[in-house]
């Protein structure tokens, strides 16, 4: 069996989340050029607005993100005598890592999950259901922790937000051309063909990319999930633990939480075509994890 080696694999999924984040400048320029032939007017107002609005929309959500996951959930407070073994794993993960401590809480749930959010390793909060703690051995619970550790030190909500940001102005921008047309009434562009050419590929293109881009940002998502996988393995210097962990999760029924946080989640049991989740399948985590 082919060895893989857990910096190859951080390195390529990293390459990987880059190019899909020029892929969503690229439709953005597309989009701008051609709405930008169409309303040279208000070209700049229409995408000042789609900036500003996404930036301030994601922004409040990044400094808040740890408080609306722990909130949105209804997570309390890992107490330290209670739950003596998720702060020793923790704690020892952190001191390994170099990562200052998080906050540690707690979700009431029967299912095997855990998350972590904050906008930086300062502000961090790691959660996990009290049925991880329940059905992990030690060795599987250091590995499900070890991945969320890998976000907190990869910055990876930094770097969702500046993809929310990106996904945001294609969705805005795209709404407001489209609303646009209700309201413009004939103008030299659709009196010839050339003008009704290009405002058809603008209609096309306002629908298509917020579509095209969100599926790059879950792609974006998954990929940041094997980084994590193999950031685990770096930390614990083993496979072993996460792959009990991720076997045993394949057993779990879909945990119900609100869609905007599902995303944090460790890990989520496939329920629609790959391509629209935000985590990969269990199976090819489990395959690429037996192969470092």
């Amino acid at each position: 069996m082919e060895r893989i080696s857990f910096y190859d694999q951080i390195a390529r999924n990293k390459r990987k989340s880059v190019f899909l984040i020029f892929s969503i400048i690229l439709v953005i320029i597309a989009l701008g050029y051609v709405i930008g032939m169409i309303y040279r007017d208000s070209f700049f107002l229409i995408m000042i607005i789609a900036t500003i609005f996404s930036i301030v929309y994601s922004l409040v959500g990044f400094y808040n993100s740890d408080k609306i996951a722990i909130a949105s959930v209804g997570a309390q407070p890992a107490n330290p005598q209670t739950y003596r073994q998720f702060y020793n794993i923790v704690e020892g993960l952190t001191i390994a890592s170099g990562l200052p401590m998080p906050k540690l809480y707690i979700m009431q749930n029967d299912q095997i999950n855990a998350f972590a959010s904050g906008r930086d390793p300062q502000h961090a909060v790691v959660c996990v259901t009290t049925g991880c703690l329940a059905k992990l051995n030690k060795q599987e619970l250091e590995g499900v922790l070890s991945h969320e550790l890998s976000h907190i030190a990869s910055y990876d909500i930094r770097f969702m937000t500046l993809t929310a940001v990106l996904v945001g102005m294609v969705a805005i921008i795209s709404q407001i051309f489209l609303r646009s047309l209700y309201y413009r009434s004939g103008s030299n562009n659709r009196d010839n063909r050339g003008g009704a050419v290009l405002m058809l590929i603008g209609v096309i293109l306002a629908i298509i990319a917020p579509i095209a881009v969100q599926l790059v940002q879950l792609a974006i998502s998954r990929k940041r999930e094997f980084s994590a996988d193999a950031t685990a393995v770096k930390f614990t210097r083993s496979p072993t633990g996460l792959i009990g962990a991720l076997e045993k999760i394949k057993s779990n029924s879909e945990m119900k939480v609100s869609g905007a946080v599902s995303p944090l989640f460790f890990a989520k049991p496939s329920r629609v075509a790959n391509l629209f989740q935000t985590h990969p399948p269990l199976e090819q985590r489990i395959a690429i994890l037996k192969k470092m």
